[in-house]
């Protein structure tokens, strides 16, 4: 089991700036992947950005070179920063960790993790 908690969500100004903080505890040494999700109103959820455990990252299109997305091992915990900030932007945001369960020499099968998301709201 892998337990995620989201903080630092919040309201910002339009061109703004936000980390958001994404704590991992539980079988830590499962998780292969890292992520950053968000749904707003109205939409699907959709990846943000991405990073593997060894370290290769991976960006949706709207992203935009805005964001970057990185790892503090030693604390357990992946961060999101988030700058110039568009209206668009506004939708709750998602921690997810994949991982992968071994149930026997060569058996294994992936894990999803998610956290309770933290909302981002973009305006004026």
């Amino acid at each position: 089991q892998v337990q995620l908690v989201e903080s630092g969500g919040g309201l910002v100004q339009p061109g703004g700036s936000l980390r958001l903080s994404c704590s991992a505890s539980g079988n830590i040494d499962s998780i292969n992947a890292l992520g950053w999700y968000r749904q707003a109103p109205g939409k699907q959820r959709e990846l943000v950005a991405k990073i593997t455990s060894g370290g290769d990252t991976n960006y949706a299109d709207f992203v935009g070179g805005r964001f970057t997305i990185s790892r503090e091992d030693a604390k357990n915990m992946v961060y999101l920063q988030m700058n110039s900030l568009k209206p668009e932007d506004t939708a709750a945001y998602y921690c997810r960790a994949d991982g992968v369960v071994r149930t026997g020499n060569d058996n294994y099968y992936g894990m999803v993790y998610w956290g309770k998301g933290t909302l981002v709201t973009v305006s004026s």
